[in-house]
């Protein structure tokens, strides 16, 4: 993609805002959950409903949103579905009924989910594998560092304003994300920047022109678009072991972090009588805890520039797990550490200083597991991370229900231990990958049909000599650039010719329904 960086970090920034819009619509509405409790007279199980269901449509992305990028490309999906949210949004805001609370958020995150299954796939689009790194982790801390704020948010205008000015601000807020997000973001999905071109092309020599993607392979077509994207991840789940392990356990990771939103309540509002705005104020430690593991991803992202030079420039997938070892380690010793001081005779911070540890390992484990995904499974990596992103929202959209009752019997120490045995039952899985992941993978039928292509694909390349007659600045590494149906004849200077590429730069998040088949 021939954009200047600046514009590249200018649309990696709104497409992270608009990503972490939806994350902290999903946790917010806490905010006002004690006023709708009050107001509607229901149990707090059911107030929790507004959050799960939010969450719960959030599996409903990958599996909608991503083919239909595919058809009609990236930015006409945006301006759709962000609208759509915002819209649902800010029918919450005027709701008269609990039902219609808990049925309008569902849609808000069902079609919140777009930003959050495609915007990745608009950073693969402008950057190299080698160079989408940061921008990668920007992207992928949005939806953690979202759902933080979200209580900062909710609480304190909750308490002053009522439940209908927090879900209002929600509104507002993502309204006007979608109104700089669909005049300032670009279409970036290469086939459908070809076809546009290819449209101009003929308008303008008055001869058929077609793009290269689509005379070297059908243009997708829905239909098909859609029985790949709805069967094939559960294939990959259940059939490769690194799939199903590592997304269970991004699962358990993030259905805990969904849990903070009824535990911390509990703990700091119910045993030590905060109020509702400071009782956010405890969700810092987790944010601050972020904030580290995203200083700690400049210099891993040079570790792993390395890494790939020493090996002919050529991606290790095992050489993303590193941080995610750390990072593994860090999550149970955070959640001990809470679970352990969050005693109404201890000191408030003793506490609150345990979401430190816990919100640095989150961070780091995401990225370099879902780095991971993509570098090990390359043609199917847009199955695999739907894999992982519907497994993950199912116990995102699970954990708070149980919080509650949870804490009730168990206590506020021995029930935010459960997690924390959970999360520690998992730290060898980044090991074992690290150690033993190639190994795996070989054994893995998808797994080693990706490493398979890829190595053939990089042999194919250094035998292949570019030929560029031209370029357009439409195009994106990767792909080939518009050519005539009809035999040549005398064009004009605008006549395009195909160009071939030396290195394979495709995007993740598309190739597998593209260019592969069951």
């Amino acid at each position: 993609m021939n954009f200047t960086n600046s514009k590249k970090w200018l649309i990696t920034g709104l497409v992270a805002s608009s990503t972490l819009g939806v994350a902290l619509v999903s946790s917010a509405f806490t905010g006002g959950s004690s006023a709708i409790m009050a107001e509607y007279d229901v149990s707090h199980e059911v107030v929790t409903l507004g959050v799960s269901l939010f969450v719960l449509g959030f599996a409903i992305g990958p599996l909608l949103w991503a083919p239909l990028s595919e058809v009609f490309g990236r930015q006409k999906l945006f301006i759709t579905t962000y609208g759509a949210m915002s819209f649902f949004n800010a029918g919450v805001t005027g709701s008269q009924s609990i039902q219609t609370i808990l049925v309008l958020r569902f849609f808000a995150g069902a079609f919140g989910a777009s930003p959050l299954t495609n915007a990745g796939g608009v950073i693969a689009d402008m950057f190299a594998p080698s160079q989408r790194g940061l921008a990668m982790a920007l992207f992928a801390s949005a939806p953690f560092l979202g759902p933080v704020l979200g209580p900062l948010v909710g609480g304190f205008l909750g308490m002053t304003a009522g439940w209908r000015w927090v879900l209002g601000l929600l509104a507002t807020f993502s309204g006007v994300l979608w109104i700089v997000g669909s005049t300032l973001i670009p279409e970036t999905y290469a086939p459908v920047l070809l076809r546009r071109r290819a449209k101009e092309l003929s308008k303008i020599t008055g001869m058929a022109y077609r793009s290269n993607l689509d005379i070297d392979r059908a243009p997708v077509q829905l239909r098909a678009a859609f029985v790949t994207a709805l069967s094939r991840p559960w294939k990959l789940l259940f059939r490769e072991p690194i799939v199903f392990l590592l997304s269970m356990y991004m699962a358990i990771i993030y259905g805990t972090l969904y849990m903070l939103f009824g535990a911390f309540p509990i703990v700091y509002e119910q045993h030590r009588g905060w109020n509702q705005g400071i009782g956010g104020l405890s969700f810092l430690g987790v944010l601050v805890g972020m904030l580290f593991a995203l200083v700690y991803t400049v210099p891993d992202n040079k570790r792993y520039i390395k890494a790939i030079l020493k090996n002919n420039s050529r991606a290790i997938p095992e050489a993303r797990l590193p941080p995610s070892i750390l990072g593994g380690i860090a999550i149970p010793v955070g959640l001990f550490w809470f679970a352990w001081t969050n005693s109404p005779s201890l000191p408030f911070m003793a506490s609150i200083a345990g979401g430190v540890p816990f919100g640095f390992g989150m961070v780091l484990v995401f990225l370099s597991v879902l780095n991971y995904l993509i570098d090990a499974y390359t043609i199917y990596a847009a199955s695999v991370l739907a894999a992982s992103a519907v497994v993950r929202s199912l116990f995102g959209a699970a954990f708070p229900l149980c919080t509650t009752q949870m804490f009730q019997n168990l206590g506020i120490h021995w029930a935010s231990c459960i997690p924390a045995f959970l999360s520690l039952a998992c730290v060898p899985f980044p090991f074992i990958c690290y150690q033993y992941g190639k190994e795996i993978r070989r054994r893995c039928k998808y797994a080693a049909e990706a490493d398979d292509f890829m190595r053939k694909l990089s042999e194919k390349s250094k035998e292949e000599v570019p030929e560029i007659n031209g370029q357009i600045d439409d195009s994106n590494p990767g792909t080939h650039v518009a050519r005539p149906e009809s035999p040549p004849s005398i064009l004009s200077r605008r006549s395009i010719h195909r160009v071939p590429t030396v290195e394979y730069e495709g995007n993740p998040f598309d190739i597998d329904r593209v260019n592969t088949r069951d």
